[in-house]
């Protein structure tokens, strides 16, 4: 049997895209056509889950710490928004520990050398403490934000395999990166 030149052109752009439909389930937020890798919520949330809780010492007396991150995105600001539980500890505290939420939003940037998407300047937004009030509570919340950015400054939010970023011959480079509201969107070039 003999395929006219028409058929022939759709049974060719089939087989081509059948054999690349394999190589695109190795990359996930791979995206062939438009040049882009999306990482969604749910992913990123699960890499950022297991590299917490952290914790820090300020000034040799306290020592705070964030557990629980929950991650959400600002498409309209181009942020990525992190709020963890936060603890605040110290033997001149009575109680010896204090408890509350932190709620930092950050810009993103793409390190070349770690392969990964990090947070840029994070700004520790809303910080509550519970049990603590009047002037203890502001020093408290003041020393809770400049650790908290302290400890998420440049903070991996996904990391990149050299497969990832590497089809064929082709090792794409990471351009603009697009905060969606359920991901994050990089342009590969």
């Amino acid at each position: 049997m003999t395929l006219s030149p028409l058929p022939r052109r759709l049974f060719l752009h089939g087989a081509l895209l059948a054999a690349a439909l394999p190589a695109t389930s190795a990359f996930a937020g791979f995206n062939f056509f438009t040049s882009e890798y999306t990482a969604s919520r749910d992913e990123l949330q699960a890499q950022i889950a297991r590299r917490f809780p952290v914790q820090q010492r300020y000034a040799e007396i306290f020592t705070v710490g964030l557990r629980d991150p929950q991650l959400a995105f600002d498409a309209r600001g181009n942020r990525a928004a992190l709020t963890a539980l936060l603890t605040i500890s110290s033997p001149l505290l009575q109680p010896s520990t204090v408890g509350g939420i932190v709620s930092v939003s950050s810009a993103l940037k793409y390190d070349p050398a770690a392969l990964a998407l990090r947070l840029d300047q994070p700004r520790a937004e809303r910080i509550e403490l519970q049990g603590v009030g009047g002037r203890d509570a502001e020093r408290l919340q003041q020393i809770g934000a400049v650790v908290t950015q302290e400890l998420l400054r440049d903070y991996p939010l996904h990391t990149f395999r050299r497969e990832e970023l590497t089809v064929g011959r082709k090792t794409y480079e990471i351009g603009a990166i697009t905060v969606q509201d359920n991901g994050i969107t990089v342009q590969l070039k």
